[in-house]
């Protein structure tokens, strides 16, 4: 009979299941220690709103143009493109063009997006 070499048995997990016992013990106890020894004081200045130094005129609840969060959506999108083109450029020479067809459809996909987008004028 023969057995398997790499086989793992549920006993060598035990070490990782420990150590994410002892940080998430960690982590309660921090919170609940805190939580119970800290000071608890209460007043209107503290529970007051406070920005810079300045008193808070208004309601803070005023809408907001959609642009702006199309814009900042843009932004993660173009910045997640990066993430994904950078490691296929320092390896481009070992990809050669196996790769090379994958990105181009992959710029075109985000180029027409980008496209559309100014074409809705959410970069005005």
């Amino acid at each position: 009979m023969e057995t398997a070499v790499n086989q793992y048995l549920p006993s060598d997990y035990l070490p990782i299941l420990i150590q994410f016992a002892a940080a998430l013990g960690f982590v309660v106890f921090a919170l609940v220690a805190t939580h119970m020894l800290g000071p608890k004081r209460t007043s209107a200045v503290k529970g007051a709103a406070f920005e810079s130094g300045i008193e808070s005129v208004g309601d803070a609840r005023t809408p907001i143009s959609y642009k702006y969060f199309m814009t900042a959506i843009l932004f993660v999108l173009f910045d997640v493109e990066i993430i994904f083109m950078y490691p296929w450029a320092v390896n481009f020479k070992e990809f050669g063009m196996t790769f090379f067809v994958p990105m181009l459809i992959f710029l075109s996909v985000l180029l027409a997006g980008f496209y559309y987008e100014l074409k809705k004028g959410i970069l005005k």
